[in-house]
């Protein structure tokens, strides 16, 4: 069965599932288009030229747009939409399900197989807030609301001391989220202020956050206090901790002791909740999947469609199921070198000061750089950290995760040497080495590597360990602020010489940059401003 699955709107995606198998997951918001973008006939036509033969079923997920629902809707459990599509002169099946169902479908399609007779699904997203019992026929035996809109919620605060941000008719920023994340290390989660907690406690008891009632904080601390205020970073870390604490006691109190936990939708990119749950011992075990937000909602409809035609989820993936990189045209060799891509040589230049451009193979579906369209650069010095922020173009209070060898995981993080080959949980640094990737208050949000996950990155970090003493590397997505992973050399030319970048590294050649690099600084004058690059 070929299964072609559409998610329309934010973080559009097609994926195709053939035969139990995922063979693409596009996000239109790849190659270095805008973050958070709907679906586009561009990504359509990309996969559609890539599938040999009319799919089976076109699976649709539901979405709400103003007044006009799209599919199945946003929410719901009913009965998904199924119909017949006359597609190119062929009668294909129609499927289209809620989003919701998207979710949960994604969760339990992606997580290992196993022989439990119940599982229980966490969606936690902008909007929704829930448990959900599933039993071995698939079927959601049970609904266990808990809190609305938590992740709106947590980038409200983020809003509330914002100055920029107005105080009627507005919605939260999606980046607002990942952007309080990393304040709320720098806070005081054990914080006892009265007008912090009041602050905390009527974010959690609004009826909801859609518009952003801002004006109504006016009274409070935080209110216009700025971001990096110590008002904003303390009650970030007080409602870090609220929000999990509502959950876990729903968990506690009404899903069963040692079944399996599977985590969908946005929140599901918080690594210290995802740890939490992790080690908080009543579940039997915790699945998260790379694509865990609306990125992987496409397929999450496919593996719905999926499990109503045959009755089981469970599909073959793999993170690398993105497009080939795209060679649309050559370095200068005026500017740029080619050079034999040697792994010593290479971590030699990254442990004297290089940033490397690395992209290999196919990207990663997900939000998060897995090694394939990644920027990698020497994890010891904290000014690391600063300089690939300012490549970035981004606040200087935001962490840079490392990515690093499973074999040395254990030696130098806590928590164990399990693997994490997507970038999903925190764990605390055991050495103090490691400025570059090492958050204020001690945690990382580590990729582990495999020579099974990652083969070429694992050999690098292998050679990075062997001559430097830790096999770790920082590691931040290469990307334009605001888009998604650069994915034609075009762009990666562009993006390295606007961003001073002297290495680049494209499927086994190895570029370095013929002129002298001062990190951050443009290699080349140009009157195309730097956020004005655009795919």
């Amino acid at each position: 069965m070929l299964i072609l699955a559409l998610k329309p709107q934010h973080d559009g995606a097609v994926a195709v599932i053939d035969d139990r198998k995922l063979v693409f997951s596009l996000e239109s918001e790849k190659d270095s288009f805008h973050r958070h973008a709907q679906l586009t006939p561009s990504t359509v036509l990309e996969l559609a030229q890539r599938i040999g033969e009319i799919p089976d079923v076109v699976a649709l997920g539901g979405w709400l747009e103003g007044h006009t629902t799209i599919g199945a809707g946003y929410s719901g459990l009913g009965d998904p939409v199924q119909d017949t599509l006359r597609l190119f002169g062929r009668d294909v099946k129609f499927f289209s399900s809620s989003h919701e169902r998207s979710h949960i479908a994604m969760a339990c399609g992606m997580a290992p197989a196993d022989d439990a007779p119940l599982r229980a699904v966490l969606v936690w997203e902008g909007s929704i807030g829930r448990f959900y019992l599933v039993d071995e026929r698939w079927q959601v035996t049970r609904e266990i609301p808990v809190l609305i809109q938590p992740g709106a919620r947590y980038a409200f605060l983020y809003a509330i001391a914002d100055p920029r941000f107005p105080d009627e008719g507005a919605s939260h920023r999606l980046e607002d989220a990942g952007k309080l994340m990393a304040l709320a290390a720098f806070g005081d989660p054990e914080s006892t202020e009265p007008e912090i907690v009041d602050a905390v406690d009527r974010i959690v008891g609004l009826d909801g956050v859609h518009p952003a009632p801002k004006g109504d904080f006016r009274d409070s601390p935080v209110y216009n206090a700025g971001v990096r205020s110590q008002a904003c970073k303390d009650a970030a870390a007080v409602l870090n901790d609220r929000i999990f604490e509502i959950f876990r006691e729903a968990a506690e109190r009404h899903v069963p002791a040692g079944i399996p936990l599977h985590i969908s939708g946005g929140c599901g990119l918080n690594c210290d909740w995802n740890m939490r749950w992790r080690e908080l011992g009543h579940f039997s075990s915790v699945f998260v999947p790379p694509c865990t937000d609306d990125s992987g909602s496409a397929l999450g409809t496919g593996i719905d469609a999926l499990t109503s035609f045959t009755g089981d989820p469970h599909v073959e993936w793999d993170v690398y199921a993105g497009l080939e990189f795209v060679r649309d045209t050559h370095p200068d060799p005026e500017l740029w070198e080619r050079r034999e891509l040697q792994y010593d040589a290479l971590a030699d230049a990254l442990a004297d000061g290089a940033t490397v451009a690395w992209v290999q193979g196919r990207w990663e579906i997900g939000p998060r750089a897995l090694g394939n369209r990644s920027i990698l650069a020497e994890p010891f010095d904290p000014r690391t950290r600063d300089r690939l922020n300012a490549i970035k173009v981004r606040e200087d209070y935001r962490p840079i995760a490392p990515v690093c060898r499973i074999e040395e995981a254990d030696r130098l993080y806590t928590g164990g040497g399990f693997e994490d080959p997507y970038m999903l949980y925190f764990r605390r640094a055991r050495v103090a080495e490691l400025g570059a990737v090492t958050h204020v208050d001690g945690s990382a949000r580590v990729q582990t590597v495999s020579d099974r996950t990652n083969p070429g990155l694992h050999e690098l970090l292998g050679s990075f360990g062997s001559r430097h003493g830790a096999g770790v590397l920082c590691n931040t997505s290469l990307n334009f602020r605001g888009h998604g992973f650069i994915n034609r050399m075009s762009h990666l030319i562009e993006y390295c010489q606007s961003r001073g970048i002297s290495d680049m590294v494209v499927d086994g050649e190895w570029f370095r940059c013929t002129r002298e690099v001062v990190p951050g600084m443009p290699l080349f004058e140009t009157s195309v401003p730097v956020e004005a690059v655009t795919g």
